[in-house]
């Protein structure tokens, strides 16, 4: 009975020991499992990469959508400066044919006055070598005055003093006068119509110009807002990096803070 009493007052607190340690050891395992940080967690290090992977697509297509808003913002603006020249050149063609006309117009009335005057006969002048050669200074002079004032071509003054193309030197000086006034305004009709059709082609590339213009800042505005709503999309802090087998092994690193321009209207 003595060793009985013996064995139990000996293994009991024994066995008590052992109960108490091993239930702390079981509280330890607990408390560790409870508080160990959330990436020593299973799985854990599978979602990380998989959000980084995503954050650094999002990055990598809000860059790419920053760095075309930026590449059609300076075509938008080159193409404004380039409509702003040809709006310029159509003006200064405008002006030109606008004063062709008025040339054409004072030639016409100049014209229209000797044919007038034509009707009267010719006065009677001697015909002696002389004077077929006063007839034909008379004609030179003439010519050249109105090619210097830009009544008959260069190519037309040609004519008149090697005498071809109907420039007869032996007229009279009052029929030699019709000729001229005649040429001289046959010539700036011509010269009108061809400042004209510039005219004309410099109005149309002038709105080609213009409607290109419109369409690229019309593109840079969608593109600006296309890259604002993905960076939208993107983490505060942006993406960090991580390996990943679809990026080469390393995730891009997110940029906080994407600049774009935007084309201004001409």
């Amino acid at each position: 009975m003595d060793r009985v009493l013996y064995n139990f007052l000996v293994e009991v607190p024994r066995a008590a020991t052992i109960w108490v340690v091993l239930m702390g050891l079981a509280v330890g395992a607990a408390i560790v499992l409870l508080v160990r940080p959330a990436r020593d967690r299973p799985g854990y290090d599978v979602a990380v990469r998989e959000a980084e992977r995503r954050d650094a697509l999002l990055a990598a297509r809000a860059e790419e959508l920053n760095r075309y808003a930026e590449e059609v913002a300076v075509a938008a603006e080159r193409s404004t400066v380039t409509a702003r020249r040809h709006r310029d050149e159509w003006l200064a063609a405008q002006e030109a044919a606008e004063a062709a006309w008025q040339a054409y117009e004072d030639a016409d009335t100049a014209a229209r006055r000797v044919d007038a005057a034509a009707v009267l006969p010719a006065p009677r002048t001697p015909q002696t070598p002389a004077e077929y050669a006063d007839r034909e200074r008379y004609l030179h002079r003439a010519a050249m005055a109105a090619c210097w004032r830009r009544e008959l071509s260069v190519l037309q003054l040609s004519d008149v003093l090697a005498h071809r193309n109907g420039w007869d030197p032996r007229r009279h000086p009052v029929e030699q006068e019709v000729v001229l006034r005649r040429a001289a305004r046959d010539s700036l009709l011509s010269a009108y119509r061809a400042a004209a059709e510039r005219e004309r082609a410099a109005w149309r590339d002038g709105d080609l110009a213009a409607t290109a213009a419109r369409s690229l800042r019309t593109e840079a505005f969608t593109a600006a807002a296309r890259a604002a709503q993905a960076r939208r999309w993107l983490p505060a802090d942006g993406p960090a990096e991580a390996s990943t087998g679809d990026l080469s092994g390393t995730a891009r690193e997110s940029r906080g803070a994407v600049r774009w321009r935007t084309a201004r209207a001409g």
